[in-house]
Order: C-alpha cells, then structure tokens, then sequence
C-alpha cells in the first residue's frame, strides 16, 4: 500500500473514531417547557445541539399539565416551568433541589398596531387613561395575564367602563386582532407581543400592577439524562442566551 494511501485511511479512520465518540456521548434529552419560551429556544436550542451533539424533545406548554404529568412519573429529563411548580415538585422529591434556577422572568405588556401612536402607561395612572381613552382592549381573560388585568380592571375602578371595549381572545389571537384593526390594544405577556408582525411593543405593565412569571428549570429525579440536561441549563444561563431571552421580552435570571 502507498503511503499517501495508508495516511489516508489513517485520517479516515482517526475521523470516524472521533464521529464514534460524539455519537456515544451524545443524548437525546426529553424537555417540558413554559410556552413563553418558545421564541427564545427557537434560537437557542440549534446553537446547544450543533455544540453538544445532544437532541432535544420539547414539549411547551403550561406549568399545571406540566407538575401533573411529573407526578404522574411521565419519561422526562428537565422541566422549566412556574417558580411554585418547581419548588413543589422538589418537596414531592420528584425534581433535584441543587439543580433549580431561574432562568427568565415574564412580565405582562401592552402593544399596539405597528405604526400606532404608543400609549404612555409609564404610571398607573397613566396606564388607566390608556384604558379609558382605547377605543377597544384584547386579552385572554382566562389566562395568567387575563387573570392579572381582570383584577387591575377591577383595583382601578374601571372594571364596568371596560367590559363595552373587551374584546376576549386566544394567547396566539390577542396580538393578530391588533394588526387586523379588530382591536386598539393588546395586553398579554410581553414574549408573545415582543416581535409579532404587524405590532409594536409599548412597554411593560407599572411595577405596582404587574405579576411577573418566573421559568424556573430543574432537573427531574429519574431523568434517563441528567447531566445533558445539566448541559442545556448552564446554557441557557450564558450571556449570550441572556442577550436572547432578553430580545423576546423577557428578563434573563441569571447573567
């Protein structure tokens, strides 16, 4: 055999070796995760696989059918839900305590048509002539935010003047119904008016009328992938996945 021919194989064979190592190390980790989320792991989780060689499986939605199907013993590595959910599953021994921490926190904010005049509710009084002065209002009453905004509606003694303008939507309807004109003003949590087509953000909600919702990670007892999902989590705590979470509209945790 020719020499060019034998460091050929020689390299050949030192690649597949190296193949053989990121396949054996590799995992394919199972991920229950807060729907807010979405927008940010969209960009981060391509970034961890092509680094890491791992796979993710996420399955976003909300903390409740989340903590149940924890309880249940349903097959998953890490959860990143509700502070409250995660804390009680770490009680239930069913999460490792040392591996919670918070990742983003979630405001809830208000957004208009693009290229509408924003509404000053720097204030609370500011955000109440905001109100009083739309010509209509959008929100999923039912949901997290809704539920906040019913009560600041109801703390601001305007509850009665509002319910003419409401118009009540689904999460993924609430800022489509602003840039098709159906309503003025659009309040939700921040992630899902940050960098929708056809809105522009206004701002968060006053401190003294918000509710914030924090992602809080932690990984589950019987994960089958415990330190890949260790992995993802030290990710998501860099500085350059805390430049992303904070483009989405959220407040990264830990920077």
């Amino acid at each position: 055999m020719r020499i060019g021919s034998f460091a050929a194989l020689v390299k050949f064979g030192f690649i597949a070796l190296l193949t053989q190592g990121v396949a054996a190390t590799a995992a394919e980790v199972k991920v229950m995760a807060g729907a807010a989320l979405r927008g940010a792991f969209d960009e981060l989780v391509p970034k961890f696989e092509a680094a890491t060689g791992h796979k993710l499986v996420i399955d976003f939605g909300a903390t409740g059918t989340f903590k149940s199907k924890v309880e249940a013993g349903e097959p998953v590595d890490l959860v990143i839900i509700g502070s409250e959910g995660v804390d009680d599953l770490i009680k239930q021994g069913k999460i490792a305590a040392d591996t919670r921490i918070e990742i983003a926190r979630v405001g809830i904010g208000m957004a208009v048509r693009a290229g509408a005049p924003k509404p000053n509710i720097s204030s609370v009084d500011a955000f109440k002539g905001a109100l009083v002065n739309a010509k209509s209002i959008t929100y999923t009453p039912e949901g997290a935010a809704g539920t906040q905004v019913t009560k600041v509606l109801d703390r601001l003694g305007i509850a009665e003047q509002m319910k003419g303008k409401t118009k009540a939507n689904a999460p993924d309807r609430v800022p489509q119904a602003v840039a098709e004109g159906e309503a003025e003003l659009a309040i939700a949590s921040s992630p899902s008016l940050v960098g929708v087509k056809g809105v522009d953000f206004a701002g968060l909600l006053p401190s003294d009328l918000q509710s914030y919702f924090i992602n809080t990670a932690g990984v589950v007892s019987a994960a089958k992938q415990p330190e890949a999902a260790k992995a993802f989590v030290k990710h998501l705590t860099t500085p350059e996945a805390a430049a992303v979470i904070k483009a989405k509209g959220m407040e990264p945790m830990s920077r």
